[in-house]
């Protein structure tokens, strides 16, 4: 087989992959304008699966290129802070190309295994049997399927059943991998009644967002503290008279707990005597949750500090965000990037396993950030998850309602109650509810 790069390359294929794309984004872009409508967005979303799925392998190639364009943009506005402008679009090239180069591949696999077993069943037919007809497209679904397994580098916000959140239809691995096969065979079999079998897939569940909770007894004390502030030095002592004006309001409103944003104390708490001992005698009335890094030893950490009743604990990250965190290429390739791209910074190390902590008799799961947004967080369905995040890298983009949708989507999908405090976007409370 010749490849010639030039096919690719037509105004049929990428018109139509960008559409395709953009039929696939549609859920996004509107919860980034506040919008929320359960029809559109299950009928766009159908539309996405159903077209992707007969379209060749060359327009498979430009979806996932527009779809990485459409979806992950907002990761190259953290070059701004670090004063590399030129990065940008070299940065959404190479994940435009990443991602349609998975989806070529997706697209070629099917197509390679269906042609292999249709050649095994025609030499292998006899007494003038029929050959087997194509069925490359059931493929091509059980490929979509495995997508959402699939994380280029450790980053896995790629996640085809997002696009499901506030439509009718579930979001549970089993209600995607129904939708598939009713589309796959409906195109397979050339017959629409298969498409019926999507009614199995109805959810009558969806998620809530809550901005202002006046009777929760917890306070989300969101920030909006830029980069370039939260790291001046100068700059320290109003960010802890800051901190401590909102836990005395939350005491004062007789609030049962104060969750602060990650790293809203942008250096070593634990290294910070003074600072823990008044934090520790707020929390005789508050319990008080904030994010801080961590000093271990010589190891730095990505940590939630938790004050309670005159004491702390600390619950340290466990998934770290690939690159910004923690490089995931080889040590000699990472330390490289550190120095050219991130100023040398060092890598923080992840703990083993999440936290779980009580108060006043109900357990929270702690999360920082990222971690929030994977899967492994919610192994055992935490019923209450407290969450703490920094958008300040990627303001002004589309981060923070991607971000949101991720919640929405395990929320939905686990039953979890999540408060999230964040920097630089709005704090917000997340749980599940009936349609009806």
């Amino acid at each position: 087989m010749k490849f010639k790069i030039g096919k690719y390359f037509t105004t049929y294929s990428i018109t139509a992959g960008f559409c395709i794309a953009a039929l696939g984004s549609v859920y996004l872009y509107l919860a980034w304008f506040d919008i929320q409508n359960a029809l559109i967005e299950t009928v766009t979303a159908l539309l996405f699966f159903w077209f992707l799925l007969q379209a060749e392998r060359k327009i498979w190639f430009w979806s996932g290129f527009f779809i990485a364009l459409l979806w992950f943009w907002w990761i190259m506005v953290s070059f701004k802070h670090y004063h590399m402008l030129w990065a940008i679009p070299l940065g959404l090239l190479f994940i435009s190309l990443v991602y349609g180069g998975i989806f070529w591949l997706l697209a070629w696999g099917s197509e390679r295994l269906a042609s292999f077993i249709g050649a095994v069943a025609n030499a292998s037919r006899s007494n003038g049997a029929m050959a087997i007809a194509p069925y490359e497209v059931l493929f091509r679904a059980f490929g979509l399927l495995g997508l959402s397994y699939l994380h280029p580098l450790g980053f896995d916000w790629f996640r085809p059943e997002l696009l499901f959140v506030h439509t009718y239809i579930g979001v549970h691995k089993w209600q995607f991998a129904l939708i598939l096969l009713a589309m796959g065979l409906a195109q397979y079999r050339k017959n629409s009644l298969f498409l019926l079998l999507l009614l199995l897939a109805y959810s009558p569940a969806k998620t809530m967002v809550i901005y202002h909770e006046k009777d929760s007894p917890i306070t989300l004390s969101g920030t909006m503290t830029t980069v370039e502030d939260k790291w001046n030095p100068k700059l320290v002592s109003s960010h802890i008279n800051r901190v401590l004006t909102a836990i005395d309001q939350a005491t004062t409103q007789g609030k049962q707990m104060i969750v602060l944003p990650e790293s809203v104390f942008p250096f070593f708490l634990n290294r910070e005597p003074q600072l823990l001992d008044v934090l520790k005698k707020r929390s005789q009335k508050i319990t008080i949750v904030i994010g801080a890094l961590y000093l271990d030893g010589d190891i730095h950490r990505n940590s939630t500090f938790i004050f309670q009743k005159g004491s702390y604990r600390v619950a340290n990250k466990v998934l770290l965000v690939p690159f910004g965190e923690s490089n995931p290429l080889p040590q000699w390739a990472g330390k490289w990037i550190n120095q050219v791209f991130f100023d040398g910074a060092i890598d923080y190390i992840a703990s083993a396993e999440p936290t779980n902590f009580e108060v006043n008799g109900t357990l929270y799961r702690n999360a920082i950030c990222y971690e929030a947004t994977s899967e492994q967080l919610y192994t055992g369905a935490p019923k209450q998850m407290i969450v703490i995040s920094n958008n300040a890298w990627f303001i002004s983009s589309i981060e923070p309602t991607e971000q949101r949708m991720l919640l929405e989507f395990y929320s939905r999908k686990y039953g979890t109650t999540i408060y999230h405090s964040v920097n630089m976007s709005p704090s917000y409370i997340v749980h599940t509810k009936s349609f009806w």
